[in-house]
């Protein structure tokens, strides 16, 4: 038998445990992870093509204009009807706008002539199923029109004024402010459209569309020129850790079966969040996930993603009041190898097509190897984001006078971290400015 690739799977655990001799008795578990990568990269490419050429479905899924006339495609097996509507059929579903089953795969399509429909027109799909039927978007919608859709991003609230802000007001306000305080970056939250307010962008509706309510995408790609020639890099917030459960105006139940992109049953409901759990197995989910990365690159030139909620993603039981006290933790039956597998998959993508682009973990249960490169056994992630640290800071102005800090304490949440994984640690973070606490600021005045 020939020597091992250096890159092999047995070679990456190896390299793994050699940064950490804790890892050597789960050793099997690693190395079956790293064969699901590698089988699942096989399966979803059928190794035809490559996974960056694979994740291009937005260049094929949804509404675009091509060679003089427009063609729509959605992803509905379950759909018995589709009909695109709006006000060119008095938002009615005239035959002359029906979708057509392609195929076996459930892929429906249309193809209109140029003057059928304008640009900017608002439109939406109305799907039936067998014992019903009902509006939808189309999951892989650009622009949902602002009139069906009101959102709130984090953009709108970088504002002095009382009032929602758009991308306008932030690239000419806010950037510079930024480049001139000497930061290097801008991770902006909740981009992507989400309908509702409370959840700070992070129930997504419609995952390659940026949040209307602050303007278009023109006016967002021109923040992130802008953003671009001060020498600032823009982090966008990625959530595809959970979905928002709207029907109408999301992918909850996009052909009537609520499966479709999620898991069947309990498995499919987040009960923290009150939202989709994705069903990270199916190569349609993958596809649609990868591509999802991919999009936000091509389109409006994203320098990187911070990943939300990757430790909901990564166990089954989403990380609730767990301790994450040993290696058990990390290396029982409780982790969802397949979300880990497409967080792989991800990370893998995005440097391809960018080896200078970052990514950064929300995890705080310390997944070993979740900021290591795929070449040294890791999932990829360039950066963890250090939760602890926020926490920290704002309970001991919030709870304790100053002459009662424990300054071991202190240095432990400040140090505890694996030495081998880059760590971004912030003083306070959105959870603690926005939800139901106050900024630093505030305390210690």
């Amino acid at each position: 038998m020939g020597p091992i690739n250096s890159n092999s799977p047995e070679q990456r655990v190896a390299r793994l445990i050699e940064r950490d001799a804790y890892l050597e008795r789960y050793a099997s578990v690693l190395l079956r992870r790293l064969h699901n990568v590698e089988a699942t990269r096989l399966r979803i490419t059928e190794g035809r093509v490559a996974l960056p050429e694979l994740a291009s479905g937005h260049e094929y899924f949804g509404l675009h204009f091509r060679d003089g006339h427009w063609v729509l495609r959605e992803w509905a097996p379950n759909a018995v009807s589709i009909h695109l509507k709006g006000p060119f059929s008095d938002w009615r579903p005239d035959p002359k706008y029906a979708l057509s089953r392609e195929g076996t795969e459930g892929v429906w399509e249309v193809e209109l002539p140029e003057a059928m429909l304008a640009h900017g027109d608002p439109y939406r799909l109305e799907v039936r199923w067998p014992g019903g039927g009902g509006d939808r978007l189309p999951a892989w919608a650009r622009r949902p029109s602002a009139p069906l859709l009101v959102y709130e991003a984090h953009v709108g609230m970088a504002q002095a004024e009382p009032k929602v802000g758009t991308y306008e007001e932030f690239r000419t306000n806010v950037l510079p402010r930024i480049r001139d305080a000497g930061y290097e970056a801008v991770q902006i939250m909740a981009l992507a459209e989400h309908p509702y307010y409370a959840s700070f962008g992070y129930q997504v509706s419609s995952y390659f569309a940026c949040s209307s309510r602050f303007g278009t995408p023109e006016e967002l790609k021109a923040l992130v020129d802008d953003a671009h020639g001060m020498g600032l890099r823009i982090f966008m917030d990625l959530v595809h850790s959970h979905a928002g459960r709207n029907e109408v105006e999301g992918i909850s139940s996009q052909d009537g079966t609520p499966s479709l992109y999620f898991h069947e049953g309990p498995r499919g409901e987040h009960p923290a969040w009150n939202s989709r759990c994705f069903d990270y197995a199916k190569p349609q989910v993958l596809h649609f996930l990868l591509s999802n990365c991919r999009f936000w690159m091509d389109e409006f030139r994203m320098d990187g993603f911070r990943f939300d909620g990757v430790t909901s993603m990564l166990y089954l039981d989403h990380g609730l009041s767990r301790a994450f006290s040993g290696y058990d933790d990390y290396f029982g039956p409780n982790v969802d190898e397949d979300a880990l597998t497409y967080l792989t998959l991800a990370n893998e993508l995005i440097h391809d097509l960018w080896p200078d682009a970052v990514t950064i973990a929300e995890d705080v249960s310390g997944y070993p190897g979740l900021a290591l490169p795929l070449s040294e056994g890791g999932a990829g992630f360039d950066y963890r984001f250090a939760m602890g640290v926020a926490d920290t800071w704002i309970e001991l102005t919030k709870d304790v006078p100053d002459e009662e800090w424990s300054l071991a304490q202190l240095w432990h949440e400040l140090t505890n971290r694996r030495r081998d994984e880059g760590t971004i640690s912030y003083a306070e973070s959105h959870d603690q400015a926005l939800v139901g606490d106050q900024t630093l600021i505030f305390r210690l005045i």
